[in-house]
């Protein structure tokens, strides 16, 4: 159909992100304080959201889920960037030591800072798509840098707030589509005066690309995903010309 978007969504500075694609590429890019806005925004037309927001969650036991298992064996130097989610109750918890007592209650392990401090966005996501069927029918976890991983064919080796990892990146989308590069600043200029991160744009533009119709084919980690609670999938997609080999479980 025509007029189709694809979105590809990152969260920065507690809002969210939107670079925006159609089939022809890039259409322009947002930023929204809920994500409820973002879909009310794009409900109409948007086949695909690719949001790097864990989606499927665990309520209780081993909280590693095993999409992040796999996801960390194909990065490699990169895997400390995928975080273990908490369990779907601690999410609504407003403090840091209540959330952590709660992941130790259900989970028996605690909960590091860096996954808290996305646990509002967590819950937010997770409330949408239990609430909206149409929109847990376009919303889908993806991870930026298993993304950026299989663009390159390779483990990427710095980080990505580093030069190196920038241009690292940079080159992985370039080789992509020759058209990255003005695409990425065309990106970034649409975010006017938001506080979005330089590595922010990179990681949207990443998803866009890979929820557009394209170059190679759409994989999961893993390849038949499990469901939550819930009924959401517990998964992480990205493009390939051929499916990753996690070599785990």
């Amino acid at each position: 159909m025509a007029g189709e978007f694809y979105v590809g969504v990152d969260w920065s500075s507690g809002s969210w992100f939107a670079v925006v694609f159609d089939r022809e590429g890039f259409d322009h890019a947002g930023v929204f304080e809920e994500v409820g806005a973002l879909w009310e925004r794009y409900e109409d037309r948007a086949e695909r959201v690719f949001i790097d927001m864990p989606v499927g969650l665990v309520e209780e036991g081993d909280p590693v889920r095993a999409c992040d298992r796999q996801a960390r064996a194909v990065l490699g130097p990169r895997s400390r960037s995928v975080f273990t989610p908490p369990v779907r109750e601690a999410t609504r918890k407003r403090r840091y030591p209540a959330a952590k007592r709660v992941n130790e209650r259900k989970a028996d392990r605690g909960l590091s800072k860096q996954a808290f401090n996305i646990s509002d966005g967590i819950a937010a996501v997770d409330q949408l798509l239990q609430n909206v069927p149409e929109a847990r029918a376009a919303f889908r976890e993806c991870h930026p840098e298993v993304c950026f991983r299989a663009l390159a064919g390779e483990p990427l080796a710095h980080s990505k707030r580093k030069a190196g990892g920038y241009a690292e990146r940079m080159r992985a989308l370039a080789g992509f589509d020759s058209e990255a590069a003005p695409t990425v600043q065309a990106a970034a200029e649409a975010a006017g005066g938001a506080e979005v991160a330089v590595d922010d744009v990179l990681d949207a533009v990443a998803l866009a690309y890979t929820a557009r119709p394209g170059p190679g084919e759409l994989f999961t980690l893993p390849p038949e995903p499990p469901t939550d609670a819930a009924g959401l999938p517990m998964e992480m997609v990205y493009r390939a010309p051929e499916p990753l080999d996690p070599g785990v479980e």
